[in-house]
């Protein structure tokens, strides 16, 4: 049975597993060399420490997807805004778990008193990205083109942007 749950550092292996699949075969993340798990690792301490959302969908122990947000910018002026990251294992796509951990996410940040989240999302074969973020009130703030090189092609990014209330907490 699916369920979501907060990440725990024993999803790491889970997790850079499904990142990798993406660096390695699409350009839907401009990373071209995958992460360690001892990065992720690193990664999932932070957000638990300070206290930001980071969802992992599992079955039984089986990580199918997850979901974070990280700072913005580490401008100082940014300090209430948020950029997430979906991903889902190719197994498990189109079979709405991109809907349900984008839906807890949100919840989540607005319960940690964040202000706004950012999706940065590449212009090449994220149609139902585009979609869901729509779904969830994301507008279309923007676009870069040709910005990342990756696969010998340029690729280009769409900004969307969604107000998650008057949350008044930083991001540390």
């Amino acid at each position: 049975m699916i369920s979501l749950r907060p990440v725990r550092a024993s999803d790491a292996p889970g997790i850079a597993a499904i990142y990798d699949h993406y660096v390695a075969t699409t350009t839907i993340t401009f990373d071209e060399v995958p992460r360690p798990v001892a990065d992720w690792e690193a990664r999932i301490a932070k957000a638990v420490n300070a206290g930001l959302p980071f969802l992992v969908a599992v079955d039984g122990e089986s990580v199918l997807g997850y979901a974070l947000v990280s700072p913005w910018s580490d401008k100082s002026a940014f300090r209430f805004t948020v950029e997430h990251s979906i991903y889902l294992a190719p197994a498990a796509a189109g079979q709405g778990l991109g809907s349900l951990l984008l839906g807890a996410l949100l919840d989540a940040s607005t319960a940690a008193g964040l202000r706004q989240m950012v999706a940065v999302i590449t212009d090449e074969g994220t149609e139902a990205s585009l979609a869901l973020h729509r779904r969830f009130g994301f507008t279309d703030a923007g676009a870069l083109a040709r910005v990342g090189f990756k696969f010998d092609r340029w690729v280009g990014v769409r900004f969307f942007q969604r107000e998650l209330g008057e949350g008044t907490a930083p991001v540390v």
